[in-house]
C-alpha cells in the first residue's frame, strides 16, 4: 500500500503548510486590530496555538524523514499576505478578517478531519493523535468565533456610525 502512504506524507505537508498560511495570516490580522482587543486576543492566544500545530506536524514529517515541503510553506505564507494586504483596503476590514478567519477554521477543520481518518486507516497512530489535537483546537477557535461574531458585528457598526477609520480595525 505504498500509494495510500505516499497520500498520507503529502496531506500532512499540505496541513504543515496551511499552518504556515495561518500563522502569517494571524500574525497581519493580529498586529492590524487596534480597537477590538477581545479578538485580538483570540487571535494571538490562538497564533501561539497555529505555532506549535506547525511544530507538532514538522516534527512528526522530520520523524519519518519526510521534510515539509518548502514549496507548500511559501506559496501559503504568499497567499496569506496577499488577502492581509487585499484586506487593508476594505473599509470594514475587521469584519473581512473575521469572515475569514471562521472560514479558514473550517477548512483546517476539514483537512484534519480527512488526514486523521488517513492516519487511523493506515495504523499510523502518532499522526492521528497529532491530527485529533490541532483538530480540538481549531474547532475550540472556531467556535469561539462564532461566539463573538455576533458582539463583533454590533460593535463595528456602532463604531462605524460616528468614526468609520476606527471601526474599520
Amino acid at each position: 500500500m505504498p500509494e495510500a502512504r505516499e497520500w498520507l506524507v503529502q496531506w500532512a505537508r499540505d496541513a504543515h503548510a496551511m499552518e504556515e498560511q495561518a500563522k502569517t495570516m494571524l500574525s497581519g490580522q493580529a498586529q492590524r486590530l487596534q480597537n477590538y482587543p477581545m479578538l485580538q486576543g483570540g487571535i494571538e492566544r490562538h497564533l501561539e496555538e497555529t505555532n506549535v500545530q506547525a511544530q507538532r506536524l514538522a516534527n512528526y514529517l522530520e520523524g519519518i524523514d519526510e521534510g515539509n515541503s518548502t514549496m507548500k510553506d511559501i506559496g501559503g505564507k504568499l497567499m496569506a499576505m496577499g488577502q492581509a494586504f487585499t484586506g487593508m483596503f476594505a473599509s470594514d476590514e475587521v469584519m473581512k478578517g473575521a469572515l475569514a478567519g471562521y472560514t479558514f477554521e473550517h477548512m483546517e477543520i476539514a483537512s484534519y478531519t480527512i488526514l486523521m481518518a488517513a492516519a487511523e486507516e493506515l495504523g499510523d497512530q502518532e499522526l492521528a493523535r497529532i491530527c485529533r489535537q490541532n483538530l480540538e483546537e481549531e474547532v475550540a477557535m472556531a467556535d469561539w468565533l462564532a461566539s463573538q461574531a455576533p458582539a463583533l458585528t454590533t460593535e463595528f457598526l456602532r463604531r462605524a456610525e460616528f468614526d468609520s477609520s476606527a471601526a474599520k480595525r
